[in-house]
């Protein structure tokens, strides 16, 4: 039998589509690592060894004499095994707040769970970015002078070039590059442009809506989201870093409890995977 429109699948198709709608403009650096998907409660996957390829001597790679045998090179990986998380977020609301409130208390309750959930999947993905700011693979280095709001000392333009070449060094290709740090920082950055050094303002990007970018600098993108830890910047490739495994995907669900009201959830599963950590640089130690 066909579906009318107050049954409750119908709604329920609604509101998910809502959620999956208002999660991904709310997605930063989700929408930024490379995507995939897994159908198991653990991800196997390979980390290549990043620098580049040399002969053991005494053979060479270069100016092999005629007839020679050629140096054999091995490619060598690492192999590592990472399991799903899975965030989730539900509140119940009365049958007579549905009915009576002055605010869409329904759509209201669903933003906010959605935006509860979607932080938290963007704050995990950027800790991987980090390794949780403890960096052990990914480079990394103390901001110049006592931080970017040291107007003496500090250069971050310095510190966005040191970035730069550090991942570039490492034979990434720097196309694609962004910088993602909180509103202070991005503070702190155009105060040390526009007052320090007189400079006029970059140029600004009409990417934010969904992808958070504010603006162009240095041939990078600049990201900035409540999600940066403070006292940190991260420069780097984050597509190429990083792939975030869905295993599922955001959904919300109506549970309604007949004469009490309805029981709203949202939840996500997944993980992210940090298969290139040198195209990944963290400054330090931004703030003074």
């Amino acid at each position: 039998m066909a579906d009318t429109v107050e049954q409750a699948d119908i709604r329920g198709l609604d509101i998910d589509k809502a959620v999956k709608g208002f999660a991904l403009t709310e997605y930063i650096f989700k929408n930024l690592v490379s995507q995939g998907t897994t159908s198991g409660d653990s991800i196997r996957w390979y980390k290549e060894t990043a620098a580049d390829l040399t002969a053991t001597a005494p053979s060479v790679i270069a100016n092999i004499s005629p007839l020679s045998t050629f140096p054999t090179l091995e490619v060598s990986w690492t192999r590592n095994t990472s399991y799903v998380r899975k965030y989730a977020a539900e509140g119940f609301l009365s049958m007579e707040d549905m009915k009576s409130a002055d605010i869409d208390v329904l759509a209201r309750t669903l933003l906010r769970l959605t935006r509860a959930v979607v932080k938290q999947v963007d704050t995990r993905i950027y800790n991987v970015l980090t390794e949780s700011q403890s960096p052990s693979d990914i480079g990394t280095a103390a901001a110049t002078g006592t931080g970017w709001d040291d107007t003496t000392n500090g250069n971050p333009v310095l510190d966005i070039m040191a970035a730069k070449q550090n991942i570039a060094e490492n034979d990434y290709d720097l196309a694609s590059c962004i910088v993602a740090m909180n509103p202070k920082n991005h503070k702190d950055l155009l105060n040390y442009l526009i007052t320090v050094k007189g400079s006029s303002i970059p140029s600004f990007s009409s990417e934010k809506v969904q992808t958070g970018i504010v603006m162009n600098l240095l041939g990078c993108r600049v990201v900035v989201s409540n999600n940066v830890v403070a006292d940190s910047v991260y420069v780097g490739l984050p597509a190429k870093a990083a792939t975030w495994k869905t295993f599922t995907g955001t959904t919300a669900r109506v549970i309604e409890d007949p004469g009490l009201g309805s029981k709203v959830r949202v939840w996500e599963i997944g993980e992210a995977i940090l298969t290139d950590p040198k195209a990944c640089y963290l400054i330090t130690d931004t703030d003074t």
